[in-house]
């Protein structure tokens, strides 16, 4: 499940789990999705920023599959078409979008937050991990754009995808995955995040403007998940 606080210039989204890995099942992805549409419905004017945390071991640990059941290629197979819609909600959003990852995100989990804007990371904790290659299954196509979207440098999408390497802060910093590592407390990156959504907050830009200028300078990804852009002129100032 997750929650959702609002203060004056931003709403935080915290995803909890009884496993405290928060694996994207199917409870948790629907309640993703209702989360996304309150604040999106809530924040159609803009002047606002997601911020998305969990504290505890894991950020998010992949989607919630028992690996050995008769059901479970069927079961990925849905998850993976779930979780798409999460990142097309995010990737559409007429705010800006925040994550703060303050330990593991593996396979989808790394998806998750590679579906917000701005990506925060401990330094002291956690790692980034795509794990398909060590389990020997293929990537989806939102997936792989996702990752050239937002990881810069052929190097760095290599050793993500190909190496499944376990990127820590410092070095997600460097190889273009991470805007900002904290060497300070857990709670650093939370507090990182909200200075962050508070700066862009301020800004007070037009909600549609910005979902449309993300979805011009993210082409690919868009057009992999079938999202239209519009032209929108909402001033004529020069």
């Amino acid at each position: 499940m997750c929650t959702l606080e609002k203060s004056d210039n931003f709403f935080i989204l915290t995803l909890i789990g009884d496993d405290h890995e928060h694996r994207l099942g199917l409870h948790l992805i629907d309640s993703l999705l209702s989360v996304l549409s309150q604040v999106n419905t809530q924040s159609i004017n803009g002047s606002s920023a997601l911020i998305t945390v969990a504290c505890s071991k894991f950020f998010c640990n992949g989607v919630d599959v028992l690996w050995g059941q008769p059901s479970a290629c069927l079961c990925l197979h849905q998850m993976v078409k779930s979780v798409r819609s999460v990142i097309a909600a995010l990737l559409s959003f007429p705010i800006p979008t925040i994550v703060a990852v303050s330990d593991h995100a593996a396979a989808s989990g790394l998806v998750l937050a590679l579906g917000h804007d701005y990506v925060l990371m401990s330094c002291e904790r956690g790692f980034l991990y795509t794990s398909e290659v060590d389990l020997a299954m293929t990537l989806s196509d939102y997936f792989s754009a996702l990752v050239r979207s937002k990881i810069g440098g052929l190097s760095a999408q290599r050793d993500v995808l190909l190496r499944g390497m376990k990127v820590k802060g410092e070095k997600a910093v460097r190889m273009g995955i991470v805007d900002l590592a904290t060497h300070d407390s857990e709670e650093s990156v939370v507090e990182a995040a909200i200075r962050l959504g508070d700066s862009l907050a301020e800004r007070k830009w037009n909600g549609e403007v910005y979902a449309e200028i993300r979805k011009s300078f993210y082409s690919e990804i868009y057009g992999v998940l079938g999202l239209v852009s519009k032209t929108i002129v909402a001033s004529c100032k020069l």
